[in-house]
């Protein structure tokens, strides 16, 4: 048994195993329609399941599948964190093996009754690091620092804007084409986030002019499928270049290394709900399937008024 489980690969799995594999990727791809991260994540998740059971069992057949005990699935994990596998990492791996049964049993007709008696290793609770708010606007006021030229300093604005002021990922920011941009400013923008989960968010004033002003100063055709926000050379913006500007500019403000372009997410909606915003309704601008996502900007907000309560009242 190895300690380190490792990736399926095709030289030493059977061809039913292989043949089922190929099967429950057709069906990632054009049922559940997955993002390519996604996919990449469940086949590397479960070719490692599969490896380990090669090396624990030894021959491995379909069948083998509906008779893994609650004994087998744990040994799986204890190989994982015997290999050096993080608890967050081992979660998320056996989340993938749980998605390839349930697969199984709704599509192949195998069941597994010992896999839903698996825990997942508890992972430390993490709370969201937002912006404050000022620093928040000192960060899109010196979004245009060393930008080298006036329509990469628009670009840089505008991206930044945008994820603070709609609370996209940055993923869904730079996957935006340019038509996807609404006409009017009264009119949501449609997004697609994980799953390929769709939602609508309104737009604020500020978001609508550091976009325009943008779209005005860039040098590309921005229009129809074309990428919204462009690189220097024309290409579709990376996020590591927005990831290098977060970075000059927390060393140039004196902020946290935790102000990141995804902590500009956080800030939305960490602002949205002290404002008094709902959290259903940040629940759906934010694209979380889960309102337990969208619960733990309330242990900011309160933490927030906790240390201004602690600030103002000393004794």
């Amino acid at each position: 048994m190895t300690t380190d489980p490792t990736p399926l690969t095709q030289g030493d799995t059977s061809p039913d195993v292989l043949a089922l594999m190929e099967r429950w990727q057709q069906h990632l791809r054009s049922e559940k329609r997955v993002s390519a991260n996604t996919f990449a994540a469940y086949m590397r998740d479960v070719g490692r399941f599969i490896g380990f059971l090669r090396d624990y069992r030894g021959d491995l057949s379909v069948a083998d599948f509906s008779t893994l005990s609650l004994r087998d699935f744990r040994a799986f994990m204890a190989a994982l964190a015997r290999g050096g596998m993080g608890k967050a990492s081992a979660a998320r791996t056996l989340s993938g093996v749980k998605n390839f049964f349930r697969y199984l049993a709704r599509v192949e007709g195998i069941d597994n009754v010992a896999i839903s008696a698996v825990s997942a290793p508890k992972r430390p609770h993490k709370v969201p690091r937002p912006i404050n708010a000022d620093d928040a606007a000192r960060v899109l006021d010196a979004a245009d620092l060393d930008a080298g030229s006036p329509w990469v300093a628009a670009r840089d604005t505008a991206v930044l804007t945008l994820l603070y002021g709609a609370g996209l990922r940055i993923g869904e920011a730079l996957a935006l084409n340019a038509g996807d941009w609404p006409q009017s400013p009264d009119t949501p923008l449609r997004v697609i986030g994980k799953r390929n989960k769709e939602r609508m968010v309104p737009l604020l004033p500020a978001v609508c002019d550091a976009v325009a002003a943008y779209r005005g100063e860039c040098p590309y055709d921005l229009s129809g499928d074309s990428a919204l926000f462009r690189g220097v050379r024309g290409g579709r913006l990376n996020a590591r270049t927005v990831q290098a500007l977060m970075h000059r500019l927390r060393a140039a403000l004196g902020l946290a290394e935790t102000a990141t372009p995804h902590a500009l997410r956080h800030s939305f909606a960490t602002h949205l709900l002290s404002a008094g915003g709902d959290l259903r309704t940040i629940q759906e601008l934010m694209g979380h399937a889960d309102l337990a996502s969208t619960q733990v900007y309330t242990e900011v907000d309160s933490a927030r008024i906790k240390a201004a309560y602690v600030a103002a009242h000393r004794r």
